[in-house]
């Protein structure tokens, strides 16, 4: 302990001899002038250092502290002429390590001071210069002296950057827009120095422009619906449809991205914020060169640009286009999608139908490049009427149907020559559209372009030999196929329909006659010309229940059981009156029931009339009969 530091005796060295030329003031003084030239320091705090030496490994720095520190060499780098002298801001990480060396770092020094400088660039709105280290998702990674900082794409220009690549390693001048500290987080853009050298360049071009003014400019987007075009601070649209004369589906067909290009004014709004723009103004109007020779009549050629519910257009030059409507496609009288005939992209001929060069437009045929088949020589003869075809059926209405023999000959078959035996309420019952159905021309009408055609001709009427087979007074056995308030369709044998009125319905036990019940049915009327057969079941038991009764009233008893004498049997003339009167009742009978019936069907007054010819012809029966016994 007595040779420690503190308790060395400094009299007693002194007074051996050294320095012994000095008293103790001076002494004091001395080294109070001693601490003076050393600089107190603090760690974590940036200071300026004097290079006093450069090793392979270390640079030596002085910065005023009781010992020099060191800094490896590759911290600088970006200095290759660093000379002892020169002076360097260092950063101070520990005053004194295991080895007693004050430690310094350059690096660190350096990201001190670029944040210090980034956040007084963002209070005092400074420009900052970076260099552009890398590309990254949706943007740059720039270093600004040693700080990463995010440059995103929507701020590199005014214009849209597609290529980031080109950027990288380049010096860029940016502002700070954004600071996140927690994050370490710096964000900047350079695209706001250049909006600010715009500005002027803008309002210059703004105070200028004019209607009909022709300019230059660089395309900075495309859309599907036009082009974005840079006339140099300021952004105009060139619509889709103002680009060329012609029809395009997209402006990349006829322009690229980043081209110059000419246009002229189109259009601009009061607040002059957008300007439309037009290119296909600065050449002639191709209607203008359309060549004389074609004129109505004329036969031409094109491409077909679009097809629409009612046509397509036709292309015969770019700017030059006719209208092909979907009537003057086909000779058919059945209008249908122009898709059927006709594609987009299709090289066509067609014939000019109407031509207004003024108002430049044209409609255009294709059926003319044919002959119309209803003014052929052999029309008369092809389809005169009894000639047999097969055609097409193209549309089905609630009258009929119209049936194609061929392409702009139509006919049509109406519901009634469907079929002699079915009721047939719309013709989809019988056949459907596209099917082929056989027909006989009934009617032909050229000049007017009429067929009239039946399905049913091509068979022999059933009707004849029906008349004979369902006569008044029949009985058959019908199935019940519809039931309503009106009455009930019958089936009968060999597929012919037959109607029953409600009170024709009525079972022997009171019961209705229902749906599916299979029973005998009396014919009450049957007519050939109207194809109608009246039944009822109600008279196949009622007649028969009154012609008994009839007869048991006018039995007598046998002689032998009232004792009488037998009467000479009567002649064959009173039979007769007997059958007449019989007769009488049931027609009286018939009648009443048609009386008392509220029905006003056509059927029922005839099935009347019928009733009162029976009752008619049998009181001449009655009269004949009498005569006969007078005689």
């Amino acid at each position: 302990m007595s040779n420690s530091p503190e308790n060395f005796d400094w009299d007693k060295f002194e007074s051996q001899g050294f320095g012994g030329g000095y008293s103790k003031e001076e002494k004091a003084e001395m080294e109070k002038m001693y601490d003076d030239t050393l600089t107190t320091v603090q760690e974590q705090e940036v200071v300026k250092g004097t290079v006093v030496g450069i090793t392979d490994r270390d640079v030596i720095l002085n910065i005023g502290f009781k010992s020099d520190g060191l800094v490896p060499v590759s911290e600088f780098r970006d200095l290759p002429d660093l000379k002892v002298g020169d002076e360097v801001e260092v950063f101070i990480e520990d005053q004194e390590d295991p080895n007693g060396q004050l430690i310094l770092s350059r690096k660190k020094a350096k990201i001190v001071s670029a944040w210090a400088s980034i956040y007084d660039a963002l209070e005092n709105d400074n420009i900052l210069e970076g260099i552009v280290k890398r590309r990254t998702k949706g943007g740059l990674i720039m270093d600004i002296h040693g700080v990463e900082a995010f440059l995103p794409g929507s701020q590199i220009d005014v214009k849209p950057i597609r290529d980031f690549d080109v950027f990288v390693g380049k010096k860029m001048e940016v502002k700070v827009v954004k600071i996140n500290a927690a994050f370490d987080n710096v964000v900047v853009s350079h695209k706001v120095l250049i909006e600010k050298d715009l500005e002027q360049q803008r309002a210059a071009i703004l105070n200028n422009l004019e209607k009909g003014q022709v300019l230059e400019g660089v395309i900075k987007n495309m859309t599907n619906f036009g082009v974005f075009i840079d006339l140099g601070g300021v952004d105009g649209l060139l619509h889709i449809t103002d680009i060329s004369w012609g029809r395009i589906n997209h402006p990349e067909e006829v322009l690229q991205l980043d081209q110059k290009v000419q246009i002229v004014v189109l259009d601009f709004d009061e607040d002059k914020k957008r300007i439309s723009l037009g290119m296909k103004q600065l050449t002639p109007h191709p209607w203008d060169a359309l060549p004389a020779e074609i004129e109505v009549g004329s036969r031409v050629k094109g491409k077909i640009v679009n097809v629409a519910d009612y046509g397509a257009f036709l292309e015969l030059m770019p700017g030059v286009e006719g209208l092909i409507h979907v009537s003057e496609m086909s000779w058919s009288q059945h209008l249908r999608n122009p898709q059927d005939f006709i594609k987009q992209g299709d090289e066509v001929e067609a014939v000019v139908l109407t031509l207004d060069r003024e108002e430049r437009k044209m409609s255009l045929g294709i059926k003319q490049l044919t002959e119309d088949p209803w003014t052929k020589e052999d029309v008369l003869t092809k389809y005169a009427v009894g000639t047999k075809h097969t055609g097409v059926v193209r549309n089905l209405t609630n009258f009929g149907l119209f049936l194609e023999l061929e392409e702009g000959v139509d006919g049509l078959v109406h519901v009634s020559d469907l079929s002699w035996t079915k009721k047939i309420k719309h013709p989809s019952e019988f056949v459907k559209v596209n099917e082929n159905l056989d027909v006989v021309v009934l009617e032909l009408d050229v000049p007017n372009r009429r067929l009239a055609l039946g399905h049913k001709q091509l068979e022999e009427n059933p009707w004849d030999t029906f008349e004979s087979v369902f006569n008044v007074g029949s009985v058959h056995k019908a199935s019940v196929l519809e039931k309503s308030e009106r009455g009930a369709v019958l089936e009968l044998p060999y597929g012919i329909e037959g109607f029953s009125f409600p009170k024709g319905l009525t079972k022997e036990d009171g019961s209705q006659v229902e749906v599916g019940d299979s029973l005998d049915f009396r014919v009450t009327e049957f007519s050939k010309e109207d194809r109608k057969i009246i039944l009822s079941h109600t008279s196949t038991h009622t007649e028969s229940a009154d012609a008994a009764r009839v007869a048991k009233a006018t039995k007598k008893p046998s002689a032998a059981a009232t004792g009488e004498k037998k009467e000479p049997k009567a002649p064959k003339v009173q039979k007769e009156a007997d059958k007449s009167t019989l007769g009488d009742l049931d027609a009286l009978s018939a009648l009443k029931e048609q009386m008392l019936s509220n029905e006003k069907e056509a059927g029922v007054k005839k099935l009347e009339a019928a009733a009162a010819k029976k009752a008619k012809d049998s009181d001449n029966e009655g009269e004949t009969s009498e005569e006969e016994n007078n005689a």
